[in-house]
């Protein structure tokens, strides 16, 4: 969690989830970033649940074949955190 910038982790037992919002200026924005996001999620094969709105979009990762959180989860919002520069609003 230390290396990620302004990830947090939320739930508790097996809803445990890193999760990180991100703001945009428009609708467009958003949704390029969204794509983006969609095409890290198919190349690791891991799928973030991704809640969308005109500019913002809040990114959570978590990993249900282990009820939680996973190195995984880490990488990848990582990749996400890159999308950006690591910059959130």
């Amino acid at each position: 969690m230390a290396r990620l910038d302004n990830w947090n982790l939320t739930g508790e037992g097996k809803h445990l989830a890193i999760e990180k919002r991100f703001g945009f200026s428009d609708y467009y924005q958003t949704l390029a970033f969204v794509n983006a996001v969609a095409f890290i999620a198919h190349r690791q094969d891991h799928h973030p649940d991704l809640s969308v709105h005109f500019n913002r979009c809040v990114v959570r990762f978590s990993t249900h074949d282990v009820d939680g959180i996973s190195i995984t989860d880490f990488e990848c919002a990582a990749m996400v955190d890159a999308l950006v520069g690591a910059e959130v609003a």
